[in-house]
Parts: C-alpha cells; sequence; structure tokens
C-alpha cells in the first residue's frame, strides 16, 4: 500500500471519531447529572425493574464514556466499535418497543436531562450514528492508537 491515504480511511476515521465524540458527549451529560435523572428516564421504558433502574442509570454513562474515548483515540477499535454498534442496536430497541407501546416516555435520555426529540426523531438520529459506528468497525483502524501499535511489533 502507498502512502497515500484512500477516502474510505479518511471516512472511517472521521465516523470514528464522529461516533466517538457522540458518545463521549452522551455520557459525560448523563455521568455530571444525579443518577436519579437517568434513572427516571429508563424507568419510563417499561423493561426493567425498579431496582435495577439505578444501577443501570450508575453504569450506562460510564460505559459510554468509556467506550467513546477508546474509539475516539483508536484503543481496540474493533472492539469498542461493536460494543457501541450493540447499544446502539439495544437503545434501538428500547425507543422502538416504546413507540410501538405508545409509551409516554417525555425524555428518552438520551443526553442526559437536557431535553429530547420525538422518539422517532431520535430513532432515526441512532440509525446514523449506527452507520458512523459500522464505518468505523470497517475502515477506522488506519490513524489510530491501534496501528501504531501495530506498526512497532
Amino acid at each position: 500500500m502507498s502512502g497515500k491515504c484512500e477516502i474510505k480511511e479518511v471516512l472511517g476515521l472521521a465516523a470514528r471519531l464522529a461516533a466517538g465524540g457522540v458518545f463521549i458527549y452522551a455520557g459525560f451529560l448523563k455521568a455530571s447529572a444525579p443518577a436519579e435523572e437517568f434513572a427516571y428516564a429508563i424507568e419510563s421504558y417499561r423493561v426493567l425493574p425498579a431496582a435495577l433502574t439505578l444501577p443501570a442509570a450508575l453504569a450506562v454513562p460510564w460505559l459510554e464514556l468509556y467506550l467513546g474515548v477508546f474509539l475516539t483515540a483508536g484503543i481496540f477499535i474493533r472492539q469498542s466499535a461493536f460494543c457501541v454498534i450493540a447499544m446502539l442496536l439495544g437503545f434501538e430497541g428500547l425507543l422502538l418497543q416504546a413507540l410501538v407501546r405508545g409509551l409516554p416516555v417525555t425524555s428518552c435520555g438520551c443526553f442526559g436531562a437536557s431535553g429530547s426529540n420525538s422518539l422517532g426523531h431520535e430513532f432515526v438520529q441512532n440509525l446514523a450514528f449506527l452507520a458512523l459506528a459500522a464505518l468505523a468497525l470497517k475502515y477506522g483502524g488506519k490513524f489510530s492508537l491501534d496501528s501504531l501499535i501495530d506498526a512497532h511489533e
């Protein structure tokens, strides 16, 4: 391979930075707010027992933060992109079941208590985030700490 950058590598980098940045932002907003705010959003989906909503509200933001940092820095790209995709698919499932069941979800909890769009809008937005994460998974390895480490082995 020549030293020239291919467009797919640049797109992979941009997608990796964007998807990672979204996860850092979402995780930071939730982690810096009282966990009860996010727990309330989780409860509105009616899928977890009440006893698990606060532990989930404490864990999810930190998982988002770590995955976002790993993805942005290019550490364990395949694993972190896969986990981001898995989380986004889970979020899509939550949104879809709330839409189908007609649940009165006033805040999706996606970006903390800073406001929320309609569930349908959030669903479509997450599809875009899924596309970014998929591009990061497939093409995001070129300009990363992973590739730097591989080059020195």
